[in-house]
């Protein structure tokens, strides 16, 4: 019988492999996860787990298997990245099942999508009536993306002929109570700037602001450390 001591060994080593396989393999969200991923990731966990567990005195066996498995499914993603056919085959394509007033169903049928599931999708997409959607994909991780028809998608700046100024992602100049020095001088700015522009808003000391960003225009905005609770509760 295996002591404690040697069961949380393994736990721990199996965590860490299992750590620095996720990172080879790369981080996605779940969405972004073709059904050859998410597989290939239940397999791997669930080799991670035996190891944990290992009934067996050989717990190289289960580390072995991870690895492979590991390997492969870089090598997979390595291939796919190379060849368009190999992705097609390994990862899928994209299918039309609607399109300009067409329900194909047997696209529909070949993907194992009944009507139904086809509707409630587009109701959870926000979209009630078929007629307001020109076109709908199946998309490679199984996901549906929607066409809205011209007549009901929204107005665009294009349209109007506007040309707006493009947004930038801001910089987080203070994080909880501290100056990200990289973060600032990305923005071409200073300390001295940033107490300055803190003594212009009224915001106090670098210490008591919880986070402050600055957008593309050098416009700084500052939330401030609040320490109560926030006791109102206009949700329920």
């Amino acid at each position: 019988m295996h002591s404690l001591f040697y069961i949380a060994a393994l736990s721990t080593g199996a965590f860490v492999t299992l750590f620095v396989l996720t990172k080879i393999m790369g981080n996605r969200e779940m969405s972004q996860l073709s059904m050859f991923d998410y597989i290939n990731s239940i397999t791997i966990g669930s080799i991670a787990a035996e190891m944990a567990t290992s009934l067996t005195d050989n717990f190289l066996e289960p580390l072995v298997a991870m690895v492979v498995f590991a390997i492969l499914s870089v090598l997979v993603a390595y291939i796919t990245s190379k060849s368009i056919k190999a992705r097609r085959l390994l990862t899928g394509r994209p299918v039309i099942l609607f399109e300009n007033g067409t329900i194909y169903r047997k696209n529909l049928a070949k993907h194992r999508l009944d009507i139904n599931e086809f509707l409630t999708q587009c109701r959870i997409n926000g979209y009630f009536d078929l007629s307001e959607i020109h076109t709908a994909i199946l998309e490679a991780n199984g996901k549906l993306s929607f066409l809205p028809a011209v007549g009901t998608r929204p107005a665009t700046p294009e349209d109007m002929n506007i040309m707006p100024q493009q947004k930038t992602p801001v910089s987080n100049v203070i994080i909880d109570g501290h100056v990200m020095e990289k973060n600032l001088q990305h923005t071409g700015n200073d300390e001295t700037w940033l107490n300055e522009q803190l003594s212009a808003l009224g915001a106090g000391k670098i210490s008591e602001v919880f986070l402050a960003t600055c957008d593309c225009n050098n416009k700084l905005t500052v939330y401030k450390r609040i320490d109560e609770n926030m006791k109102r509760n206009i949700l329920d």
